[in-house]
């Protein structure tokens, strides 16, 4: 019994060193994972290639595949660009394994671990800033070998009694039941790396043969897409396709997996002598990587294929400006701040649209789309008063940004609603190149989407309302003062040409702030800084 719960409490000291290790990892490269990411995803192959390096860096695929789903919301990425990013989790994801036989099992450092875990405490307990998050990482990677070291501990009580006789046996059924035990087992802890280390263990102490851990490890490749496939229930189509496409790609690396299972180990049997432990553990975690590794080379290139089949099964909603916001991104602030700032620009594309259509030749179309546009605005700001950035960090700096979006999409929205009473003063023919400038800028930002070049037009548009509002007010009261138009006339025309003016400056400041949130580099905006400058400007 003892022994017993020295391998359950083994197991649990692993998962737990997992966990910190992850949160320590996730913390020290967020925003460099985002970088990366969206830096060198161009394709499908570079996509796999960047998701094996954020999967390795911060020992997490759920992480990297739901800040691929972030992205994809957020209209970073296609979502055939994504695929590459999950395949290639899945190669990440092995480095574990390897650490955990390289090092777990070939080495006694048993001796170092609990000094390290103490330095590692001390730093997250009295460091500051990075520091503390490098201890918490020493900390976590520390405890995975104390899980490990009593892992072997509670395997080697049962070496006599656990034998590979007991698991069954090495036929096609055999190994299919093994790769259910392996499912089974990563659904249980939520973890394949755990799963994977219980195997090497059990390989440790002869209780099972290789060719049964392999089968398991092929299972727990498969088990861990449960996560997945639970967090694509009722989620965003962003979030659903990735978990479809996640379970289905894994399925299909777990047949190639249990083909290759045969002349792999007659390949290598002849090189590494299986009954030796070491031996057995270095040929299961090159099995486990070499599988993974074949899988995305066999999938890639038919990655657009599979996108078309994936999208069959999850239809786009291409009506809703808000598809991408789904709650299960809100632990992960930076993926949710990505959401929040994709159905922004929807959003926003959707306001210009309608505003360009009414600003037409005739000037007297009614704004359309007005109240689906308030809807998901509303939608909207109920997600992103949930989204919680730590203060100073990028992503909160990203999540201002999108918030003053948000606030200047509302007031243009209020804005547009004026226009059926401002549609005669705005045919004045006084009025008709400006409304015609504002009408262009929008089609233009509709066409070629937000960037820093129609941020700077959209600002120079406004320094010449600004101008042409006093100029175009004085005219009119001149023109009053001289009887050739009514003081009703002067009024409206004047407050058209207020509109035009104070409706450029929202496109303006939605432009500017959507083109900071999705920056490498965003500049920090206060909404002091905000409101001081929307009074010299609208106040001049």
């Amino acid at each position: 019994m003892v022994s017993l719960f020295t391998l359950l409490g083994g197991l649990g000291l692993f998962l737990i060193g997992m966990q910190v290790l992850t949160e320590g990892l996730r913390a020290l490269a967020g925003e460099s994972l985002r970088r990366l990411l969206i830096r060198f995803t161009r394709s499908p192959y570079s996509g796999a290639a960047t998701g094996a390096i954020s999967t390795a860096i911060i020992q997490s695929s759920s992480a990297t595949t739901v800040t691929a789903v972030g992205f994809v919301g957020a209209g970073l990425l296609t979502f055939q660009q994504a695929l590459g990013v999950i395949f290639g989790a899945n190669i990440g994801t092995t480095i574990t394994g390897w650490v955990v036989a390289l090092i777990g099992f070939k080495l006694d450092i048993t001796v170092f671990v609990f000094p390290l875990i103490f330095l590692g405490a001390m730093l997250k307990l009295f460091a500051s800033g990075k520091l503390k998050q490098v201890g918490w990482c020493i900390a976590g990677f520390s405890m995975l070998f104390i899980g490990i070291d009593a892992l072997q501990q509670g395997m080697s009580a049962y070496e006599d009694l656990v034998t590979p006789s007991v698991f069954p046996d090495d036929t096609l059924i055999g190994r299919l039941q093994l790769v259910g035990i392996g499912v089974l087992i990563t659904i249980v802890t939520q973890s394949s790396s755990a799963g994977v280390a219980t195997a090497l263990a059990a390989l440790s102490v002869g209780a099972i043969s290789f060719p049964q851990a392999a089968a398991m490890v092929i299972g727990m490749d498969v088990g861990t897409t449960f996560t997945a496939a639970i967090a694509a229930l009722g989620g965003s189509p962003a979030m659903r396709r990735t978990g479809y496409a996640h379970v289905i790609y894994n399925v299909l690396t777990g047949v190639l997996a249990l083909i290759l299972l045969t002349p792999f180990t007659a390949l290598f049997s002849n090189w590494l002598a299986f009954e030796v432990a070491g031996d057995a553990q270095i040929a299961l975690v090159a099995f486990h990587s070499t599988f993974n590794i074949l899988g995305v080379m066999a999938v890639i290139g038919f990655t657009s294929q599979f996108a078309r089949l994936i999208m069959k099964i999850v239809p786009d909603q291409t009506d809703n400006l808000t598809l991408a916001l789904d709650k299960k991104l809100l632990p992960d602030e930076v993926a949710a701040v990505d959401a929040a700032m994709g159905s922004s620009r929807r959003i926003a594309m959707a306001s210009f649209s309608s505003l360009s259509k009414s600003l037409g030749p005739d000037h007297t179309s009614a704004v359309t789309g007005l109240q689906a546009i308030e809807t998901a605005l509303s939608t909207l700001t109920d997600f992103t008063t949930q989204i919680h950035a730590p203060h100073g960090s990028t992503a909160n700096i990203r999540l201002q940004s999108t918030i003053h979006a948000q606030d200047h999409l509302v007031r243009l929205l209020r804005r547009s609603a004026q226009l059926n009473t401002l549609a005669y003063s705005l045919g004045d023919q006084r009025l008709g190149g400006h409304v015609a400038a504002l009408r262009d800028l929008l089609l233009e930002i509709e066409k070629e989407g937000v960037s820093a070049e129609y941020v700077s037009i959209a600002q120079d548009l406004v320094t010449k309302f600004r101008a042409e509002r006093e100029a175009h007010r004085m005219r009119a009261f001149e023109d009053l003062a001289e009887g050739s138009i009514s003081s009703t006339s002067a009024v409206m025309t004047s407050n058209a040409m207020r509109w035009l003016h104070r409706s450029a400056y929202h496109v303006w400041r939605i432009a500017l702030h959507l083109e900071n949130a999705v920056s490498l580099n965003p500049a920090s905006v206060t909404m002091a800084d905000e409101r001081l400058i929307e009074s010299e400007e609208l106040t001049s």
